[in-house]
């Protein structure tokens, strides 16, 4: 059985395969194998078969091959050897069979034409290249003729010829004018396929001399031009001007006007004609026609359809393109050329004919000595192609024998190869349209294994994805294949692996696992190779927070999320892309490390964004909508139809919804006849609805307007409407809110809301004011006003009733019959008061008050309620007179009675009523006089406590600011209050009304004390003011207290003590960071506070920084503990507490009082202090 190889080629170098076929021309071989192994010639670049060349340039033919050993190369021309070194016009590049031919210098492009080819050798075999016809291009020059002007009747049919020189290749024609200007083509007039220029009916403008054909030769850039054409148009108007100034009156004249005709074809002529195309090409079918008015040109294919997507139109459609043309192109095409008088037709049978083309062409073989190998050839063709082959350039037929080789028509069988067999072969496919031309080696080598792969690479997966570790090789036979695990590992097998025929190891799933050394081992009859790669399985790159969806307002902000999560070893890098396109380069754009923020969104911004996540081996990708919102586009193209008296339809087109459904329109009119420029809603109707039937009144100039709403808000109006102005008719209504008040007690003023401009319904707009008095028998008193909506009657009496009506009226007529309502006339003031006026105390802050109603005759007005003036007159307890205040109450309506609250007890007051009407107050009842009983009295206004001693304190207070009745006595209770703050015993004392001072004996000493003190009436106890004060250690500290504390040079030695006691501390601070010992670093050591230090044990001294004076003991009463150790919190005690500081005060007689103010002070100290009160004195014997 018969073996086919060929080579392929896999990823950046060469994996060669036996036993495979390749394209020589397409595949690379691997560098290093090119270098050692032997291959036979293969044809690289080459000349177009059709080359035709620029006479004024020297002549380049290509020619590369490569192929080891690099091939020798040689030229035929007209079918024999071409000695280039015999002319010395020729050269042959250096290591290239590229010939070039030095026309430049001397030489004629026109002797070198004729048919080349090349041939590349080594000792492998022959390549040969195709035939390649060399000719130079020709742009030869017009031939002189000359040209008489036309002269066309207007509207008949002209073709004027162009004609030019013929040229290699073909020119292209253009027609232009004497300023180089391209003339206007249209249906009527075009140019041909072949260059005419085409009317198919002449008009007067179409008359000028400069018609001028140009063709452009594009390989020698050249232009050449044809001499002028003239063209004269006679219309039928001047012909008759020309033949009437010629005859006689008598006689009859005049040229026929200018008559349509039917089309007839200028080309193709006749009915029927034919086209021969090539597949492949492009196939250009042609109709032009004359006629008047000037026809159109249709296109159809008998028996079938255009085809879709290759068929164009050009010309104004006449002419008919049909690109890459087949077989299936062939058939009959018709064009039909028509205008309103008749039609004509031609059909053109189109037959495509092909020249051969490639189905399989031969593949270069690579094979070992021994192996069989195919080369295949076959092509198509119409007609079929004839099949030829050659080998090395050589008819096969002709060619040296192998008996390896056979030839079976459009294939070469080779069986059990040998080196020797080593040949290019050349299949040649051709019929009377062209050729084709192939060469395919067969290389017969005999070589060793070889691992192309690099070793030690290095091949990176992503987890639970594919892996594909290349092993590509090369050995001549074909090397088996076998994949190893690690150093020592065993023979890798079994369905978790799939081995490719190029050596590749597949692990469909790699998981981390499967990372490591990897061994492929390729051997063959000739020797063995290995070679060892890596694999690193690292984890996937994941979105774990994916941008949202996100719906947005115009000019807001909108950010999207993309945050990722990867393998430690790889380096993502994160793109964002807009509609699958790059951001736009907009500052507004901000990239962050895991975001997208749009700052100031348009509705440019409004699409997907898509967040990509690359990595070396991986790329994950999430995306988001955003959605921009905004109020919707106005409406537009408004349109009124159905116009009637009383109703008109409007229509509309809507805006855009940017994004968010409208909700409803808004219809909105404007009166430009009564309200120009102020716009009146109209009504309004859902979003789906575009049309709506709108009620109208007469006398109106409407305009409309749209508006649209969607969630966002509403649009901005449309465009007014055109305006309608509506018929005038009589009023629809009467004005409203009619009301008749009076202003004076003798008149009626009768007032109304005018109408509105539209509902006048006409020109003229009037009232009709009617009255008469109710409940008696008069007649209506009617007037006729305009522009006024207020009339006053006057005369009248005072406050009766009236019946009113007011009637709208215009020019055309009256409004319906209006209806009735009730007014008065004007008020006056109420002539009685109220009378049996009567108090009754509730309590001693709130009464009762009883009057008898007016008679409504005597109001004179609209009852509106009833005042109440009252007013303290005295207190009872203090019978001192004030300033007097009145209060007013206001009951509404017929009330008879009513509460006064917020009296003040036990005074006495007086009160009045009057009567209210709209016209203001009547007459006051007489003075009531009525006293409020007694009350609990406030608390006293003060409360002292002054001249503390050892048991003993003395309290002073003053009296209640409102006793609110007579004081019957003083209620004081006390009780101590230990250092913890809990309370003693509570005493009570009762003390008489008239005392304003008691002196407590008989109290614990240095204790303090709470107090609660009140005022009594006969009622009860009123509320209570509190206080607390301490009673001192003994009678000698209370007398240094009064001594010392007052005097000036006490303070001066305070703030001497303070300043020495700094300077020490900066001193011992000092010494201390330099870590000195002494012995009051020592005793700081020992204590927390630096400011605090302890006495010595003998003379009671600070430290070792003492004075003589201060050795003196401490007095009886000293705050200093028994341990001698100052404490911290009374350290913390400072002359503000006690001298002029926020709270602390002396007294007249100098005792300090600081503590007893009304103002509550320090709370008692904790721990080990006494309850005595704090003193300056206690203050210094705590430094001294």
């Amino acid at each position: 059985m018969m073996k086919k190889r060929s080579i392929s080629a896999s990823k950046a170098s060469l994996v060669l395969f036996l036993c495979q076929m390749i394209s020589a021309l397409d595949v690379p071989l691997d560098s290093k194998l090119l270098e050692e192994l032997s291959q036979p010639p293969t044809i690289t670049q080459q000349s177009p078969k059709d080359y035709i060349v620029d006479p004024r340039e020297n002549i380049v033919i290509q020619c590369e091959a490569k192929g080891k050993p690099p091939p020798s190369f040689s030229w035929t021309r007209n079918g024999t050897h071409f000695d280039i070194d015999k002319d010395a016009q020729v050269t042959m590049k250096p290591n290239s069979g590229t010939l070039v031919i030095n026309i430049m210098n001397g030489g004629k492009a026109e002797a070198y034409e004729g048919v080349y080819q090349c041939t590349a050798r080594n000792e492998r075999g022959a390549a040969i290249s195709n035939n390649i016809v060399i000719r130079p291009s020709r742009s030869p020059l017009w031939t002189k003729e000359k040209l008489e002007p036309n002269q066309v009747r207007e509207g008949d049919s002209l073709v004027l010829h162009c004609r030019p020189p013929v040229g290699l290749p073909p020119p292209i024609i253009f027609w232009m004018d004497n300023a180089f200007q391209r003339l206007p083509q249209s249906e009527r007039v075009s140019q041909g396929l072949n260059g005419d220029l085409y009317f198919s009916n002449v008009q007067p403008e179409d008359t000028r001399e400069d018609y001028i054909c140009y063709a452009r030769f594009n390989h020698t850039q050249t232009i050449q031009q044809k001499q002028p054409i003239s063209v004269k148009v006679f219309s039928m108007d001047s012909l008759n001007d020309t033949i009437a100034a010629n005859l006689s009156d008598t006689d009859i004249y005049g040229a026929k006007p200018v008559t349509e005709r039917q089309p007839i074809l200028l080309t193709p002529t006749g009915s029927t004609s034919t086209k021969v195309e090539l597949r492949g090409n492009v196939l250009l079918l042609e109709c032009i026609a004359a006629g008047l008015p000037t026809p159109v040109i249709r296109w159809i294919k008998e028996g079938g359809e255009l085809p879709v997507n290759r068929t164009f139109f050009e010309n104004f459609k006449k002419t008919l393109k049909i690109i890459d043309v087949s077989e299936a192109d062939s058939g009959n095409y018709k064009c039909i050329a028509r205008n309103m008088l008749g039609s004509v037709h031609h059909v053109i049978s189109v037959t495509v004919k092909a020249a051969p083309y490639w189905i399989t062409a031969p593949r270069n073989l690579v094979l070992s000595p021994g192996e069989d190998g195919t080369l295949i050839c076959r092509a198509n063709g119409n007609p079929k192609p004839n099949i030829s082959w050659f080998a090395n350039g050589v008819p096969i037929a002709i060619a040296p024998e192998d008996p390896s080789r056979k030839v079976d028509g459009d294939t070469i069988i080779f069986s059990h190869v040998q080196e020797r067999s080593s040949a290019v072969y050349q299949c040649n496919a051709s019929n009377e349209y062209g050729y084709l031309l192939a060469n395919a080696f067969v290389n017969v080598l005999a070589e060793p294994p070889r691992v192309l792969t690099p070793a030690n690479k290095l091949y990176q997966v992503i987890a639970d994805s594919p892996a594909l570790l290349d092993c590509a090789y090369f050995g001549s036979p074909k090397p088996e294949i076998e994949w190893f695990k690690g150093v020592k590992g065993s023979i890798l097998r079994g369905n978790e692996y799939v081995f490719h025929d190029n050596g590749t190891l597949e692990i469909p799933v790699a998981q981390k696992d499967s990372t490591g050394t990897y061994t492929c081992v390729a051997r063959n009859e000739l020797g063995k190779v290995q070679n060892e790669v890596r694999l690193e399985v690292k984890d996937p790159t994941m979105i774990i927070k994916q941008p949202e969806y996100k719906v947005i307002q115009r000019y807001g902000q909108v950010s999207f999320e993309c945050i990722i999560k990867h393998d430690s070893t790889l380096l993502p890098t994160v793109i964002w892309l807009k509609d699958n396109d790059e951001l736009p380069d907009d500052e507004r754009f901000l990239v962050g490390k895991d975001n997208l923020t749009i700052m100031n969104v348009t509705d440019k911004d409004d699409g997907t964004y898509t967040c990509i996540v690359n990595t070396t081996l991986d790329s994950v990708s999430a995306s988001a909508v955003l959605t921009v919102v905004a109020r919707p586009n106005p409406p537009f193209d408004l349109e009124l139809t159905g116009q009637l008296e009383r109703s008109v339809e409007l229509s509309w087109i809507p805006g855009d919804e940017n994004n968010s459904p409208i909700k409803n329109f808004v219809i909105e009119y404007e009166d430009g006849l009564h309200e120009p420029g102020v716009w009146h809603y109209q009504t309004e109707v859902p979003g789906t609805q575009t049309t709506v039937q709108l009620k109208l009144s007469p006398y109106v100039n409407y305009s409309f307007r749209v508006i649209a709403v969607n969630e966002i808000g509403r649009s901005q109006p449309s465009e007014p409407s055109e305006q309608y102005l509506t018929k005038s008719a009589n009023p629809d209504e009467n004005p409203s809110n009619v009301q008749g008040i009076g202003s004076e007690p003798d008149n009626l003023v009768i007032t109304w809301e005018s109408l509105k401009g539209f509902q006048s319904n006409g020109p003229g707009l009037q009232y009709k004011v009617s009255w008469r008095q109710k409940d008696v028998d008069d007649e209506w008193t009617s007037v006729i006003v305009a522009n006024v909506s207020k009339y006053i009657v006057s005369g009248t009496p005072t406050f009766v009733p009236y019946e009113i009506k007011v009637q709208a009226l215009n020019d055309l007529g009256y409004a319906p019959e209006p209806s009735e309502v009730i007014g008065h006339s004007g008020e006056d003031l109420p002539m009685v008061a109220p009378g049996n006026v009567q108090v009754h105390v509730i309590n001693s802050t709130l009464a009762k008050v009883h009057w008898d109603p007016v008679p409504l005759k005597t109001v004179r007005g609209h009852l509106q309620g009833y005042k109440v003036y009252y007013w303290k007159v005295q207190s009872l307890s203090r019978r001192s007179r004030r300033h007097v205040e009145k209060k007013i109450l206001t009951f509404r309506g017929n009330k008879t009675f009513g509460m006064l609250p917020g009296l003040e007890p036990y005074s006495s007051y007086k009160l009045n009523v009057r009567v209210v009407n709209g016209k203001g107050e009547g007459p006051a009842s007489p003075d009531k006089v009525f006293k409020t009983p007694e009350g609990v009295p406030s608390s006293p206004s003060f409360l002292k406590i002054t001249n503390p001693t050892l048991d003993s304190l003395t309290l002073e207070w003053g009296s209640p600011t409102h006793p609110n009745g007579v004081l019957t006595s003083y209620i004081l209770k006390f009780q101590p209050i230990n250092n913890t703050h809990e309370l003693g015993p509570l005493v009570e004392i009762r003390i008489p009304a008239n005392e304003s001072s008691l002196i407590l004996k008989n109290l614990n000493y240095s204790t303090r004390y709470k107090f609660y003190f009140n005022a009594q009436t006969s009622v009860g106890s009123g509320s209570q003011i509190t206080e607390e004060a301490v009673t001192i250690m003994d009678e000698a500290m209370a007398s240094r207290q009064i001594d010392i504390a007052t005097q000036g040079w006490f303070i001066g030695l305070m703030c001497a003590v303070a300043l020495l006691i700094l300077i020490l501390l900066i001193v011992c601070f000092i010494r201390r960071n330099k870590g000195g010992k002494y012995p009051v670093k020592e005793k700081e050591d020992a204590h927390a506070d630096p400011e605090i230090q302890p006495m010595k044990e003998d003379d009671g001294t600070f430290g070792e920084y003492s004075d003589a004076e201060d050795h003196k003991p401490l007095k009886k009463g000293s705050r200093t503990p028994s341990d001698r150790t100052v404490k911290k919190e009374d350290s913390d005690d400072s002359l503000v507490d006690y001298g002029e500081g926020v709270n602390g005060q002396f007294n007249e007689d100098g005792s300090f009082i600081g503590q007893y103010s009304g103002k509550k002070e320090k709370e008692p100290a904790e721990g080990n202090e006494s309850s005595e009160a704090p003193s300056p004195v206690n203050a210094m014997n705590s430094f001294v």
